[in-house]
Order: structure tokens, then sequence, then C-alpha cells
């Protein structure tokens, strides 16, 4: 039976890797970043439930790394594919990670020797790494990798490792290699809008204006502030808390003409976790529409709105410095009454986009984007995971904005279409 490559390894990607795999096909799970895992592993709860995030992940993160039939290639992309359905020609290209796979069992006596701090991207910005790091402590696989633009090569490093496992530059090199396979399952995840192209928000101008991603990491217990809800201008816990729904999203000014599909329910979330550890914190949220489309959503609003959220219909024209807190004049369209609002913090409920790349991968591939960035599929009402190229399939948030379960499902329908490929190659 022929191979099938995953190019993404976010959930959606893990879930049709781990799909495919127990049917019997050999999967490469390509994935550029150091680690699987995706946006899911920044995440503190899923809503509507409030399950712990990493809870439902690490296990599946586990599963496909020691699945036999899986092979993981992190730190690596896919540069270019050739031939047709059942006979494909992919070429990986893998970026040096600097450290000796085989041999670093992640113990982290490097990171502490490290004395180099720099801004910690899976943190979204509120915290910093070392030059030799983990992403994240439950990393698959379970490895470090040292950041050569920031290595300032003290040497520190090399001495603390007893298994000889860090490698210096001239050590690890790009290597390109092919794989064959019968389909591809494309699954590159999204990139969140960067609020600061709006500068009436003031984002990356004051600091209790933050992204909801960034947020997440602050109230994750894995976090850079352990879990604890902190303004980040003077380290205090906030009195009032304001979310800024649709920033990025629903927007034809800035080409964002969408919606990004879980923002409402996220916010929604993040409230009521807010009103479960600080009770006094006033939380309100500012929205265009409230979308509450999901099964049990409804009821999670409602649950919220019973906890003490204020849901105010309205959109801030900006977000203003006065007397050193911040200042939100809104209208609420409902009752037509102009209010001035005085949070502590400032959540943006930024939106979904695209990731970095998609245009350059999809060029690739040999297949086509819509306007928006997102993969043109096939047929959206009876073939929802088809490209225009025949053997390639896509599934998740590279199609449009999603949630997890959608992502999930979609996995299994985009891994099921490549499966059939793979049989009929055996035929």
């Amino acid at each position: 039976m022929a191979d099938v490559v995953v190019v993404g390894g976010g959930i959606t990607g893990i879930q049709a890797a781990l799909d495919l795999a127990n049917h019997g096909v050999k999967v490469h799970l390509v994935e550029r970043e150091p680690t699987i895992g995706g946006h899911m592993a920044m995440l503190d709860k899923t809503f509507p439930t409030n399950d712990c995030s990493m809870c439902i992940l690490s296990p599946k993160m586990v599963d496909v790394e020691r699945h036999p039939l899986v092979t993981l290639h992190t730190c690596t992309e896919v540069v270019g594919v050739e031939g047709e359905v059942g006979d494909f020609t992919v070429r990986l290209l893998r970026h040096p990670r600097y450290i000796d796979e085989k041999e670093c069992n992640g113990c982290g006596d490097c990171t502490e020797v490290c004395p180099v701090e720099v801004y910690n991207r899976f943190d979204a910005g509120i915290g910093v790494r070392k030059a030799v790091y983990k992403p994240m402590p439950q990393a698959v696989p379970n490895i470090t990798v040292r950041d050569a633009e920031h290595c300032i090569d003290c040497g520190l490093c090399y001495e603390a490792c007893g298994k000889d496992a860090v490698l210096r530059d001239d050590e690890d090199h790009e290597e390109e290699t092919e794989v064959h396979a019968a389909a591809v399952v494309i699954t590159t995840g999204y990139a969140t809008f960067d609020p600061s192209r709006k500068p009436n928000l003031r984002y990356l101008q004051l600091p209790d204006v933050v992204t909801n991603l960034e947020f997440e990491r602050m109230i994750n217990a894995s976090g850079p502030t352990k879990g604890e809800l902190r303004r980040l201008s003077n380290g205090a816990v906030p009195e009032s808390i304001a979310f800024l729904q649709c920033v990025g999203s629903r927007d034809m000014q800035i080409d964002r003409p969408y919606c990004s599909c879980v923002c409402c329910m996220a916010a929604v979330k993040n409230a009521i976790l807010i009103k479960e550890h600080h009770p006094g914190t006033e939380v309100t949220v500012l929205y265009m529409d409230l979308r509450a489309y999901g099964k049990g959503y409804e009821e999670y609003f409602e649950r919220a709105k019973a906890m003490g959220v204020r849901f105010l219909r309205g959109m801030p024209g900006e977000i203003a410095a006065r007397d050193g807190g911040l200042e939100l004049m809104v209208e609420d369209t409902e009752s037509e009454e102009v209010e001035y609002l005085h949070p502590d913090l400032v959540i943006l409920s930024v939106g979904m986009q695209p990731p970095a790349g998609a245009e350059e991968l999809a060029g690739r591939l040999g297949i086509t984007l819509e306007p928006t960035g997102f993969v043109h599929i096939k047929d959206e009402k009876m073939n929802t995971v088809s490209t225009l190229r025949p053997g390639i399939y896509v599934a998740g948030t590279a199609v449009a904005p999603k949630d997890i379960p959608d992502c999930v499902a979609m996995a299994g329908a985009a891994a099921m279409r490549a499966y059939q490929d793979t049989r009929k190659v055996g035929a």
C-alpha cells in the first residue's frame, strides 16, 4: 500500500495521520515547527465543556509519534510535488535543529545554563525563551532545538550536555529528501490577524491591550504568569476587563469580509474562566453580532450571562489612554446610549487568516487559493476536502476558519479520501 504525506502537525494533521495509520497506511507527517501540536497546544481550555486543551491533545501527540506507521518530519517544509494521484514525489527540506535527535532526551540541562533570553512565539509574545529550548513542556518530539540566529556560541550548552547532543553550526545542515506518496493532505492551519494594522486600537502601544492568544497564554498554567491573571503594565490583577470582538474579521477596510467563526465563543469561554477565578472582576464583551452556532453554545452563552458577564452590542472607535488607564467610548446600539468604559485590560479577539507562506506552498503543490487566501476546494456542498488537483486534499482551517470539532471531523474525511487513493494503487 502506498504512503500518504500530511502537511501540518496541528490537531487536524495529527487526526488525519492517526486515521490513516490506523487503516494500515504509512504516513509522513510534515511540520515546519520543532514540535507538533499547533495552536491548540497554546490554549488553556476548550469550549463549551471547559476541558483542558492539552489533556485532549497530548495523548494524540504521543500516539502519533509512537505509531509504527507514522514518520514525523519536524523543522521540515514541502518544497515541491511532482507526479499525479497515486504516484506523487514530494520533496521535503529539513532545516537544521542543531541538536542530535538520536541522542537528545529532552532533559533541559542545556536550557538551564543558556544565558540568552529572546521572544517566545509559543507564548505569543508575553514570555521569553532561551536560545536553546523546547517550545513547550509537552513538546513532541521531546527534544530541544538550538536557535542559531540568537545563539552567542558561549559554549555552555555544549559543556552541560552529558550526551554531546548539542551540535555546532557546521555539524548540522539543511537536507532535502524525497517521499513517494499516493496522496497529500494539507492541514497547514491558520495565523492570527496582526492588530497593529489597526492603529486606533493602540496594540503594542499600550501594554494592557493584548490579543486573545496572548491572553490564552497568560491564563494557562504552563504560561509565563503560571495561569495568574495580570495587567502587563504593573502586574496587578485587573478589576475590569473588556473583550473587543471582530478584530480582523468582517472588516472590508482591511479586506477581511469573512467571520472567523470561533472568536465569539472563545471570548465567552475566557470570560467564564475569569469569573470563575475572580468573581469580583467586571467583564464586558463588546460585539457586533454574537454567533453561538454549535451544539451547547447557546447554553454556554447563557451560562456566562448568569455569571455576571455583560454583553454590550457596540464597537468603540478607538482605545484611548486616559489618566494612566484605558478609555473606550461605545454606543450601545440596542439602547442608543453612549457609554465610557475604563477597563484595566482590553483583549482583542483577533480573527483567523491563512498562515504565512500559504501562497508559496500552494504554488509548490499546484493548487489554487480563494481571494481570501484560504485553499480553494472543489465543491463546497459535496466534495469539501478535495482541491482542484486530484490526489491533494485539504482539511481544517486551511480551508476556512473552523473550531476544533469541525477540524477533527474534516481531518477524518480527508484521510479517508486519501486512503481510497492508496487502495487504488494497491489494486
